[in-house]
């Protein structure tokens, strides 16, 4: 199709604001982007979408994910209010994810999909954990990825929480999937090999995890240094903290994402930027956990590589945007920190290099030839001028994500005039919400 009319933001390398900008989809890739008149004029029979002005970017990506979360939200888990992290895991999330079935599985994926659709993310990398429906658990998500039209990095989190045979079934269910995708590659799915966090790990299983791994040429997921409790509990179970431990247990590289790194030294930075690990921060979820405020900046000048996540929070991601763009400056006392073209390469630039991981061949998070046809209108018409330079300043305080309109993933349009396409909304969520009651019946037994 040819996207007619509208006010282009390219981002990438060399950002440009194209008014009355056009853009020429052919297959899955974008073909051409410049003037309307130029493009219709060399591409008359081309089947048109006028965008009446709107703001086209790049779609959002998100670096970390848990689509199995989705059935908390609004659950009155019994008991006080957890008063710790620690207590936040045990009491609601290792409550809730103990009690998904299969079909909780996929649904819970369909809920955060069609979230994800509807605030323009087209890319996610999810970290799943379903104790008691493990085996095949990323294949049922993988079919609701496909079903949505997005695409996916998935794993399975492995942990000793649940004891040896389930610690197992974890390790057994991320070599499966990654052996699955290796023979059966597929342009909107990913694997790599999960792990919950240091705190849930012992040296056996981390070892066995490690021995699993060889030879299916990719790094790990895993929570680091997202609590104090990780902190302690690594200290006292190794006498090294977080990083330095999956360091010496063989975790870390330049294809292993280190969810979090909220609490970490100068000297573990300098662990993890010689290592070529990426980082992903979540300001909604720390916010939300009180564990503290990642030293975002900090790691950067180190040289590690940092991306933008959301840790199960919506698929917003330009709500998580603002949130880094707010929360530094208050955890730090200063106006300058975290500023607004940061936050728009922390969430386009790197997120699309820590894409490459899984889809190396694809070029997103950038509206230019060549590149994914991943893309998202905005009913956005700013009331003071717009242009490359600032942006990000408009997204971080001119728009909200309910002005987006249309998203189109890989050249197909997955939501038009706000409508989604390839899910049908309704029913995905009156099936979630009688799913969701009875999951929080069982959870609170």
């Amino acid at each position: 199709m040819l996207i007619t009319h509208a006010r282009v933001a390219t981002l990438g390398e060399d950002p440009q604001i194209i008014e009355d900008g056009a853009i020429l989809i052919r297959g899955s890739q974008i073909a051409a982007v410049g003037p309307t008149l130029a493009l219709t004029t060399m591409y008359s029979d081309e089947e048109r979408l006028d965008a009446n002005g709107q703001l086209a970017l790049p779609a959002a990506l998100c670096g970390h994910t848990h689509f199995y979360g989705a059935f908390a939200r609004g659950w009155a888990y019994p008991g006080p209010p957890p008063a710790r992290f620690g207590e936040i895991l045990d009491r609601l999330w290792w409550r809730l994810d103990k009690a998904l079935t299969l079909e909780d599985v996929r649904y819970s994926a369909l809920v955060c999909l069609s979230d994800a659709i509807r605030h323009g993310t087209t890319t996610l990398i999810d970290h799943h954990a379903s104790p008691n429906a493990i085996d095949g658990s990323l294949d049922v998500i993988a079919d609701a990825v496909l079903e949505a039209g997005v695409r996916a990095a998935l794993c399975y989190e492995v942990t000793d929480r649940d004891g040896p045979a389930r610690a197992q079934a974890g390790i057994a269910e991320n070599a499966r999937f990654l052996r699955r995708m290796q023979a059966h590659p597929h342009p909107q799915l990913a694997a790599t090999f999960g792990l919950h966090a240091s705190l849930t790990l012992s040296d056996a299983t981390l070892a066995a995890a490690v021995a699993a791994f060889a030879g299916l040429e990719t790094g790990f997921h895993i929570h680091a240094a997202e609590g104090v409790e990780d902190v302690e509990d690594s200290l006292a179970k190794s006498g090294k903290r977080v990083i330095p431990r999956l360091h010496a247990a063989g975790i870390l590289g330049p294809r292993t994402i280190a969810a979090h790194a909220v609490h970490v030294t100068a000297d573990e930075m300098a662990l993890l930027a010689e290592s070529g690990t990426w980082v992903t921060h979540q300001p909604r979820s720390n916010m939300n956990n009180a564990v503290g405020t990642a030293a975002v900046e900090a790691l950067l000048a180190q040289g590690v590589k940092v991306a933008l996540g959301n840790d199960g929070f919506s698929n917003n991601m330009f709500a998580e945007m603002k949130m880094a763009y707010l929360c530094h400056k208050l955890a730090q006392g200063d106006p300058r920190a975290m500023p607004g073209d940061l936050v728009l390469r922390l969430a386009y630039d790197a997120n699309a290099q820590l894409a490459r991981l899984f889809w190396p061949e694809q070029t997103l998070g950038t509206l230019q030839p060549g590149a994914m046809a991943d893309l998202i209108l905005m009913d956005y018409h700013p009331t003071t001028p717009l242009t490359a330079g600032n942006l990000p300043w408009h997204l971080l305080f001119g728009y909200e994500a309910s002005a987006i309109t249309t998203t189109i993933s890989a050249g197909r349009l997955l939501m038009a005039e706000r409508r989604l396409l390839t899910l049908d909304e309704a029913a995905i969520t009156a099936r979630s919400r009688e799913l969701a009651a009875a999951l929080w019946a069982r959870a609170a037994a």
